[in-house]
């Protein structure tokens, strides 16, 4: 039984979950690491959502402010033994309900193009690739998506 928890970035099993998802992208980004981190520091983010399965915390993700219209996916990540079971999926689309919720029409993301099962995921919940933005502009290794989110 899964169960999905609205939190920040406070929380002691975000902080925990997000130390392991560090932990892989520094194998996975290589050289390129610490240019990515230094974007993804976790310190007042008010949107976490965590998946738990028996109590265990094994997936999340956040959103933070973009722009006027939307809000960027960061910190997603699922423990190995709990992919592929659709848990991820469920993180994003509450945090896309949570988006909406607070009247905003659209998510963007960057993940790398090193992490097939991160973009297969996206691409299945319906986000489009969309040319690098801000800091991503010029990075080989990122792809940025996009999703419109329709109104509820």
């Amino acid at each position: 039984m899964v169960s999905i928890r609205r939190t920040n970035s406070k929380d002691e099993d975000f902080v925990s979950l997000v130390a392991e998802l560090n932990a892989f992208l520094a194998i996975m980004d290589g050289r390129e690491h610490e240019f990515y981190n230094q974007f993804n520091q976790i310190e007042d983010i008010r949107h976490v959502v965590i998946a738990y399965v028996e109590e265990k915390p094994v997936s999340c993700g956040a959103i933070k402010a973009f722009d006027a219209d939307s809000m960027e996916v960061k910190r997603m990540f699922t423990i190995e033994a709990y992919r592929g079971k659709g848990i991820a999926g469920r993180v994003l689309t509450e945090l896309e309900t949570w988006t909406q919720e607070l009247a905003l029409s659209k998510c963007v993301l960057e993940t790398g193009k090193r992490l097939p099962d991160a973009i297969r995921l996206y691409t299945k919940n319906g986000y489009q690739q969309i040319p690098n933005y801000g800091q991503y502009v010029g990075m080989e290794n990122s792809v940025c998506f996009e999703k419109l989110l329709i109104k509820k």
